[in-house]
């Protein structure tokens, strides 16, 4: 059984599902300019690293260089992502595995808005935290301490 071109249906929902209950991971491509490409690529080797590529695998299938704002396509299981948004891989890094929660819980039939929000963003925490422990960079272990703060910070504002 192929996986759904589109995610779209409640039937294409449960046939994604039932794939990825069995195990599927998706051969994840990565679509744009040679530079989004390289920096791309940095970006997967902190997944890597941290020990998230199969999540990433499960859940997306796609990352696509484009113009504008970076989002979430659940329909067609990508992120459309933009140059800026690689300027600071480690931020980049978060920020995909944030996107791969919000597919997993499109999956499962839960919210964003609410409590699917909170989980995708407690998903990017906890990712920041394993790559602060797991990588062997200062660098990438000063970067990943400054985005807690800033988090704990943010998460401080709102009750």
């Amino acid at each position: 059984m192929a996986f759904p071109k589109r995610i779209y249906t409640q039937e294409e929902v449960d046939k994604a599902r039932e794939l990825i209950q069995k195990g599927y991971k998706h051969t994840s491509a990565i679509v744009g300019s040679p530079q989004f490409k390289k920096k791309m690529h940095k970006v997967m080797e902190l997944i890597r690293t941290a020990g998230y590529y199969d999540f990433l695998r499960t859940y997306l299938r796609d990352i696509v260089e484009m113009e504008g704002f970076s989002q979430l396509r659940e329909a067609d299981a990508a992120l459309w992502a933009n140059m800026s948004m690689l300027d600071d891989i480690v931020n980049a890094a978060s920020y995909v595995v944030q996107k791969a929660q919000q597919m997993k819980d499109y999956l499962e039939g839960k919210l964003y808005y609410g409590t699917g929000e909170i989980d995708a963003i407690e998903k990017r925490i906890e990712f920041l935290r394993i790559l602060q422990t797991k990588s062997k960079s200062p660098e990438v272990r000063k970067r990943c301490e400054a985005l807690l703060k800033e988090w704990a910070d943010t998460r401080m504002q709102f009750p």
